[in-house]
């Protein structure tokens, strides 16, 4: 009778080596920073277990899924897809330059189109219409969130990440009312479908009480937040506690009740200094000193903005600081100190000048991605939106010119 010899498995070495070998590369060839030829050498001798990142190096370099160069088992389009996505989400995240993980989640709505697949389409839209939310991109992003929002696969309480950013996008393109409309439709869903959930209703309440703000609704503003703190004694985590502080703070300061105002954001800084949250720190005390400002209490605003600044050396964005600058520009000017004054109000003027810029990039980007797909009637909304802002802007030449180009996308829908 035959003895029948079992054939070991392949380890992770040894199929790194054999797919090493049939593309012809070297050790030293195969490598890149992060993933020495070394330590190749390791994997292949089985010395050492490639990690999450080595094994993405290693597997784009040599033509193969993580997933296969790991296990050694070929998995379907649908599944490969779907790590795909996960790997591009979670580049969007972690790396320092997301440009990669944007266009691997465009390549991936385009293969996910042509099979029909709505599930990761969707989810390649959402990534790539949040990463437009994030630099700034708002036509982009309210291009691609609406249509995750028409696919019906998402909902409030499943991404509440995708209406909030839609709703930003609105009301950073100038369009409050339709921001107010979608976080109040949200709003009454979770309060319907999970009553239970104070913590997502805070968070909507939280956006809804921005948008009526701003659209001079205060008593409605004022409304939906005590609804919200009449809803149950338990707030829920510290960041629902902070968020609904916040906005009751932001909106009392509007309505011209700073000491109220300054009870709330003082409760969110004690919250905070609890947390390692340190950008959303600054802005606590950024708040707090705007509203000693408004009430001509510079030396007090100071300390705040001192925590501010300290809070934003650790990462900020141009509006940050430009509204620290501000706000010091302020409190110098209650001092006395005149020229301070004018060098921060000049420094925050730069700020927001380059922030601009960048806007403008991102709005032109968005305009080209619309008119490449002949999304005509989207980029004449996108452009006679930007053409606004830039008319409050007093850039009027400028703001001529995009309009002009929204009558021409008009006329091609």
């Amino acid at each position: 009778m035959p003895i029948r010899v079992e054939t070991p498995a392949e380890t992770v070495g040894e199929r790194l080596r054999r797919l090493r070998g049939e593309r012809g590369l070297s050790q030293r060839e195969l490598g890149e920073p992060g993933v020495s030829y070394a330590y190749i050498s390791r994997i292949e001798a089985g010395a050492r277990r490639p990690s999450v990142k080595a094994l993405r190096v290693l597997a784009r370099k040599l033509g193969v899924s993580p997933e296969y160069l790991e296990t050694g088992v070929e998995i379907g389009e649908a599944q490969r897809r779907e790590l795909e996505l996960a790997d591009a989400e979670l580049g969007l995240r972690l790396e320092d330059d997301p440009a990669a993980a944007r266009a691997q989640l465009a390549r991936l709505l385009e293969e996910a189109s042509a099979a029909g697949d709505l599930p990761a389409v969707t989810r390649a839209r959402i990534g790539l219409g949040l990463a437009a939310a994030q630099e700034g991109g708002h036509s982009e992003a309210v291009a691609q969130l609406e249509r995750v929002l028409a696919s019906g696969l998402v909902t409030p309480l499943r991404r509440p990440d995708v209406y909030a950013a839609l709703g930003r996008a609105y009301a950073a393109l100038g369009e409050q009312p339709r921001a107010a409309a979608l976080w109040e439709e949200s709003l009454r869903r979770v309060a319907e479908e999970a009553p239970e959930d104070l913590a997502l209703r805070t968070r909507f309440a939280t956006y809804l009480s921005y948008a009526l703000a701003d659209l001079g609704q205060f008593e409605r503003a004022q409304q939906v937040l005590r609804e919200v703190l009449d809803a149950g004694s338990d707030p829920g985590d510290a960041y629902t506690q902070i968020r609904l502080y916040w906005a009751l703070a932001r909106l009392l300061a509007l309505q011209g009740e700073p000491r109220a105002a300054l009870e709330y954001a003082q409760r969110a800084i004690a919250l905070l200094e609890a947390t390692e949250d340190t950008l959303q720190l600054g802005r606590a005390h950024l708040l707090s000193a705007g509203i000693l400002n408004l009430q001509g209490k510079g030396e007090e605003a100071l300390a705040h903005l001192e925590s501010a600044e300290r809070a934003f050396d650790r990462g900020a964005d141009a509006v940050d600081r430009a509204s620290l600058r501000t706000e010091q520009a302020k409190a110098a000017v209650q001092l006395g100190n005149g020229e301070e004054a004018i060098a921060r109000a000049r420094e925050a003027l730069a700020l927001l000048e380059d922030e601009f810029v960048s806007a403008a990039d991102a709005f032109g980007r968005a305009l080209r991605l619309l008119a490449q797909q002949e999304r005509w009637r989207e980029a004449s909304a996108a452009a006679r939106s930007w053409g606004g802002i830039l008319r409050g802007l007093g850039r009027q030449r400028e703001a001529l010119e995009v309009l002009e180009q929204a009558a021409d996308f008009a006329a091609r829908s």
